[in-house]
């Protein structure tokens, strides 16, 4: 697992916002428990299996046409406890709910054994997984699809509910008549009847309770209506009772005996459950990877990465539905450039430059699919320090500087070549001068242990450094002078201005300040950052440029995809009517046949009758050797002496070949074993190359 510096680290590159919009997307709560304990590989196997799984499900989610059967999501955590405790007891209720969870993995099963070998990577959660018919058996023998114990579950059951059902229908009548005797009297109130302590009982007017005749259950809060349970239906209600005893009873025996039963496939329901969970998990990264445009990109197993088209995606989650522009991230930190010195402008995305390449490095690690195109290529880091923001701890009495050294110690002890590191505004909070030297000796030590990362700093030693030291390479974030804006886009290869006075002026500074500003700024450091300045510049207009290039070239694009767009469909309309022509021959052929063998029997008749051999022998010559296609073929072999002669050799494509039965003469245009393609004419035929012969036109004398 990758090992994070400080430990808070994650959560200082925003890792822990990707996670809270994961769990939103979970409906299970086995799915959010994976969420909460997200770990980073650093084996390759590992993610490489989880990247490609969430890649699997997120095509599945974008096409929409068959959805993955993981509708599984209620928590069953509980319910296996029970199942693994002697003498424990389920629910009708919840084992109806392991009804339905083996359900969904036979549909699962069923799924896979469609779609064949499509999705090999999803398909190896259930490899070892085998539906258990059984379950599903015992518990739909004894459960409805309601949750409720069936009256056939056993023999007891099904006669004490049928006992039941008639007393309780006996006691219906008996009561029925009491109620419209005491309402004929004048007795009930006006609500007639009610249920209390779970007898039916007759309402009625408090005046006439000593005539009515039963037992007193309650009274109205007016006192005006009391409860009276009829003696005529005392002893049905308390044989209704008793029978309802009894059938809680022998619910109850049945429902020990389904769990004892069930508890035989305890592990099987647990790896069923636990299967589920994991599709639920997939299928939350791969909406999320959906919602961000994320794509799998390639794996190395060294330490180092390269982002194509890179977005940031909280940013560009935070910009898509107010349609704004998320500008893309293109870098690289392997073995020849391993440290990445960003400058600019304050606020002009030197951070979130730095971050994004960080977050992009910890979604990679954890399995999630990144915002970035499908060319970028990911490694694998076993550790990852980040120092960003304030660090001042006023526990530890530390100010921010010091509190920054400390970090900086740390980075130097344990970094290695396997390490990928975030400093933002290295050397800040001291002594610019001693400050600046503190952080180039930083820089090289890192840059010696051969240790990955980015530092976004303002110093221009540093900036010269990276010129110089082998390794360490310049970034720097444009900014647009004539609108005093930042572009937010990292240029690679050179350092950038800090826009002092640029900033300084687009914040309103008076004027005179900021000339004396230039004045009292050490004449070398003017200079260079003036040079930065222009430099950037023209780095930006060449981007435009770029940018233009770019747009004509994809115009390019999709222009050229027309051409063959178009091209295709008229290859396939030359292959239709090649098709055509080629079935209309053979069905001529098929009639020439079937008449053929008309003739045939009515030769065979003549044959048995005829006194004269020689004319049914004369009429078979005529239909079995078609004189007028011999003709024929005479003709064209002629025609083709006189054109070709016979080179012999091993055919081969561009050669001219003649059938060794019809004479015709075409272009050899595709072989394939002993098939071949052809060309006579301007139709191409498919053909037994045996029965053709390489030949060469004549030189005309």
């Amino acid at each position: 697992m990758m090992q994070l510096y400080p430990a808070h680290a994650a959560e200082a590159l925003e890792f822990n916002k990707v996670c809270s919009l994961l769990l939103q997307k979970c409906r299970t709560d086995a799915a959010r428990e994976r969420v909460e304990n997200i770990r980073f590989h650093t084996r390759m196997d590992h993610m490489e299996r989880e990247l490609h799984q969430t890649n699997e499900f997120k095509s599945i989610l974008a096409t929409g046409s068959d959805q993955f059967p993981n509708d599984f999501t209620r928590n069953l955590q509980k319910e296996l406890r029970l199942l693994s405790v002697s003498g424990g007891v389920l629910s009708g209720e919840q084992i109806l709910a392991f009804l339905q969870l083996t359900l969904n993995i036979r549909d699962i099963l069923l799924w896979f054994k469609k779609h064949n070998e499509l999705f090999p990577h999803l398909r190896s959660i259930v490899e070892r997984i085998v539906y258990e018919k059984k379950i599903v058996e015992l518990i739909t023998a004894v459960i409805d699809e309601s949750g409720l114990v069936r009256d056939t579950a056993s023999h007891e059951l099904m006669q004490i509910r049928s006992e039941l059902g008639k007393v309780r229908s006996e006691s219906r009548r008996t009561f029925e008549g009491v109620l419209r005797r005491l309402n004929k009297q004048g007795y009930l109130a006006d609500i007639g009847e009610s249920f209390l302590n779970g007898r039916r009982t007759a309402a009625v007017l408090a005046e006439y309770k000593r005539i009515v005749k039963g037992i007193l259950h309650g009274e109205s809060d007016t006192q005006k209506t009391v409860f009276i349970e009829p003696e005529e239906t005392i002893e049905l209600n308390n044989e209704i009772f008793s029978l309802e005893r009894a059938e809680t009873r022998e619910i109850h025996r049945i429902l020990v005996q389904l769990t004892k039963d069930l508890s035989q496939f305890a592990q099987q329901l647990e790896a069923y459950y636990h299967v589920c969970g994991i599709y639920d998990y997939i299928r939350a990264k791969g909406q999320l990877a959906l919602d961000m445009n994320a794509n799998m990109p390639r794996l190395s197993v060294h330490p180092s990465l390269q982002l194509v088209k890179a977005y940031h995606p909280l940013l560009l989650l935070h910009n898509k539905p107010l349609g704004k522009e998320t500008i893309p991230l293109n870098i690289t930190l392997d073995r020849q450039n391993r440290i990445l010195i960003i400058s600019g402008p304050n606020a002009g995305g030197k951070t979130v430059s730095m971050k994004t390449v960080g977050l992009l490095q910890l979604m990679a690690q954890a399995g999630l699919l990144i915002p970035a195109d499908e060319n970028s290529e990911i490694g694998i880091f076993k550790q990852l320090m980040v120092q960003i923001g304030d660090t001042q701890s006023i526990e530890h009495e530390l100010s921010t500087y010091s509190a920054h050294l400390k970090d900086m110690k740390h980075f130097m002890d344990f970094a290695s070549g396997k390490t990928l590191f975030f400093i933002d505004e290295l050397g800040s909070g001291s002594d610019p001068n001693l400050g600046g030297a503190f952080a180039e000796a930083i820089v090289e030590d890192l840059a010696q242990k051969h240790a990955l990362g980015i530092i976004t700093t303002h110093y221009l030693n540093l900036k010269v450094m990276a010129g110089k030291v082998r390794g360490i390479f310049n970034g720097a974030m444009a900014f647009d002078e004539e609108h005093l804006e930042p572009l937010y886009q990292l240029n690679i290869g050179k350092p950038g201005s800090s826009y002092t006075f640029a900033i300084a002026q687009r914040s309103g500074l008076p004027q005179a300040v900021i000339e004396r500003a230039r004045q009292l700024t050490q004449r070398e450091h003017f200079k260079l950052d003036k040079m930065l300045h222009q430099t950037e510049q023209q780095s930006v207009k060449l981007s435009d440029k770029e940018k233009e290039l770019d747009k004509l070239l994809t115009e390019n694009e999709k222009l050229k995809k027309r051409y063959e767009e178009l091209t295709n469909k008229e290859k396939l309309r030359q292959q239709h009517e090649t098709l055509r022509l080629q079935n209309k021959i053979k069905k001529e052929e098929l009639d020439y046949l079937r008449d053929t063998e008309r003739k045939f029997k009515q030769i065979i008749h003549d044959w048995k009758k005829a006194d004269n051999k020689q004319e049914v022998i004369n009429a078979a010559e005529n239909v079995l050797f078609r004189k007028k296609q011999v003709q024929t073929n005479a003709a064209a072999a002629r025609k083709a002496d006189k054109n070709y002669e016979v080179a012999g050799g091993k055919p081969k494509p561009g050669d001219y070949v003649r059938n060794k039965q019809n004479h015709q003469v075409g272009v050899l245009e595709e072989l394939k074993d002993k098939r071949a393609v052809v060309k006579i004419g301007k139709l191409p035929f498919t053909v037994n190359i045996d029965e053709w012969i390489v030949v060469r036109k004549k030189l005309k004398s």
